[in-house]
């Protein structure tokens, strides 16, 4: 059983910078695997951030790029996200997801999207007053 564990959220000011962390567990090794980072702020549908996979590959938000990284330390089964120059709309819960059934696709940032995902972080929260 894949288990994700999310952490790293907080109440920043404008401009600053945020790394997430996303602990997981219970992949098996032969299992082709996509990580990502989705967020959801009040009133507004869930998004996708970044997603990377065992291919592998890694994409991005289109309106995000440049502003956010999304990395992985195998030896620590750690996702990370750094997202810099921190705007007040980037106020979510930010969740990190798994799925272990194949790899990702740039259909999964339609909006709405995270229906792919099997496994499912508790969320972070990441406040960011002007």
């Amino acid at each position: 059983q894949v288990r994700l564990v999310d952490s790293g959220g907080a109440s920043v000011q404008a401009g600053g910078s945020l790394r997430l962390s996303c602990t997981y567990s219970g992949f098996d090794p032969d299992d082709y695997y996509c990580l990502a980072w989705f967020r959801q702020a009040p009133g507004k549908l869930r998004e996708a951030v970044a997603m990377l996979d065992n291919h592998p590959s890694t994409l991005y938000k289109n309106s995000l790029k440049g502003r956010v990284t999304i990395s992985q330390d195998n030896s620590k089964n750690t996702l990370y996200l750094q997202v810099n120059n921190l705007r007040p709309d980037d106020t979510a819960m930010y969740y990190c997801a798994a799925k272990n059934d194949g790899f990702c696709y740039s259909s999964y940032f339609d909006v709405g999207s995270g229906t792919q995902f099997t496994y499912w972080g508790q969320g972070t929260q990441v406040t960011v007053s002007s």
